[in-house]
């Protein structure tokens, strides 16, 4: 069954998918000890990144390195929560799950120290 908010256009759906998505980062952030934490690094590496960007190219690629973390951290808990209202059995494929949820956090924390790393320190 589709949801009955599919059928909304126009700036009623623009409105609702601002407040779902409020809700999610609101959601995330009361009950992800990780995405909070990331969160407080955000707020530390952005502004930090904008102002150690020598050009807009180098504050764009410290800034988003620091975003892709965030996203990736918000589809993991996604994976997560998803995993655990289908059951909170130990299931191989449950556990697979939240692994390579857990492994693209990793990937996107490499992909950051690689961009800030090589951006600030490989000159």
């Amino acid at each position: 069954m589709e949801s009955p908010h599919k059928g909304k256009t126009g700036l009623r759906r623009l409105w609702n998918a601002l407040h779902y998505s409020l809700e999610g980062f609101k959601a995330a952030y009361q009950h992800e000890d990780a995405f909070r934490q990331e969160v407080r690094m955000a707020i530390v590496l952005i502004p930090l990144g904008v102002y150690l960007g020598q050009t807009g190219v180098e504050r764009a690629l410290l800034v988003a390195s620091v975003l892709l973390v965030i996203v990736v951290e918000l589809l993991n808990s996604a994976v997560e929560a998803t995993v655990d209202r289908i059951s909170l059995e130990n299931h191989r494929l449950a556990k697979r799950a939240k692994d390579i949820g857990s492994a693209a956090v990793l990937a996107s924390l490499i992909a950051l120290a690689a961009v800030w790393g090589l951006l600030l320190w490989g000159q």
